[in-house]
């Protein structure tokens, strides 16, 4: 599958979440997946926690994700003593 169909998992709905990134228009935002991967929970224990998830959806979090950092610049402050 080719990144932007997989992108196209993840919506935007001003009246969910205030208008987080979601998965495919339900109550379940691509931070709250990110944030329970990075606790240490497994792609399997996410799809049989939520029925309706597929493995793209979190393939679809994970490249989100990819992109908002791959977007990032840090500045160094040089700051002199």
């Amino acid at each position: 599958m080719d990144e932007q169909k997989i992108l196209a998992r993840i919506t935007v709905n001003p009246q969910i979440f205030g208008g987080k990134p979601i998965i495919r228009g339900r109550r379940l935002a691509v931070e709250h997946v990110l944030g329970m991967l990075a606790a240490g929970d497994t792609v399997e224990t996410l799809l049989a926690g939520y029925s309706w998830l597929e493995p793209e959806d979190v393939q679809a979090c994970l490249l989100y994700a990819r992109r908002l950092v791959a977007h990032e610049r840090v500045e160094f402050l040089s700051v002199e003593s």
